[in-house]
């Protein structure tokens, strides 16, 4: 079938999520049943145009951007005035990454909420080795799955301590990417990496470093460093039992905010 017949209409929003991931954008003003398929069509159409959407990312984000887009895991956000239940088990049962979110306008004041979400299946092929690895035949990164397969027991522990209190909150993801692990909302509350040779897990939180208590040792301002995960928070490293009780009320407030 000819790809350019099959593919009609226009996406509404195109982009990339804070994980390098391609993101599909639909809106609806009211409740619309067809909004999931219209979007699961214009993935269908990502799939097909990779290129394109690489040349779109080069010249508007460069070429570093364009060169560690995900592609394991494309994602779909549909944006209505209401869902039903019956969306919510259709996206279960599509098995793709989909967030259906509700919106709602108070005055001038315009509120989102994640009615439903689905992290969908990964393929094998996870992240992109950056260009310049490639050409000099550098090794693939090492990915914070491998980190923590390699791990002392006791840190393993740590991590299921620390993604159970993650977890624990409504609505909250796990989605591990190639050099940490992310826990969103709509939006990335958390990021985890993990250190095996330090035996700490070091977590990223959403959280506004001026208002925020810091202590050396425990948490830190990473805005402007360029690390991994979230880059404009607060840094917190674990490493103990205590530590994760100490950063629970800093997790808390991260999610909240979300």
């Amino acid at each position: 079938m000819n790809s350019r017949a099959f593919h009609r209409g226009r996406i509404d929003s195109l982009g990339l999520d804070e994980n390098g991931t391609p993101v599909i954008v639909e809106y609806k003003r009211s409740r619309d049943q067809n909004v999931t398929n219209q979007a699961l069509s214009y993935l269908s159409w990502l799939h097909d145009h990779h290129h394109e959407f690489e040349n779109l990312v080069k010249e508007r984000l460069g070429s570093k951007a364009a060169g560690e887009i995900d592609w394991s895991n494309p994602r779909i956000v549909c944006i209505a005035g209401a869902f039903t239940r019956h969306d919510a088990v259709a996206i279960e049962m599509i098995g793709r990454r989909i967030d259906l979110v509700s919106y709602r306008i108070f005055d001038d004041v315009l509120t989102l909420q994640l009615v439903a979400s689905v992290a969908g299946a990964t393929s094998p092929t996870r992240q992109k080795v950056p260009s310049a690895s490639r050409a000099l035949g550098s090794p693939s990164p090492k990915s914070v799955q491998q980190y923590l397969d390699e791990s002392p027991q006791d840190l393993r522990d740590l991590y299921a301590d620390l993604d159970e209190v993650l977890l624990s909150h409504a609505n909250v993801q796990r989605e591990t990417q190639l050099h940490y692990i992310a826990y969103r909302r709509i939006k990335n509350v958390a990021t985890v990496r993990v250190q095996p040779r330090n035996r700490v897990l070091v977590v990223n939180l959403k959280l506004d470093p001026d208002v925020v208590e810091l202590h050396n040792g425990f948490s830190r301002d990473v805005r402007g460093l360029g690390c991994l995960g979230i880059r404009d928070g607060v840094e917190v490293r674990i490493g103990s039992a205590e530590d994760l009780a100490r950063a629970s009320d800093l997790i808390r407030q991260s999610i909240d905010t979300a």
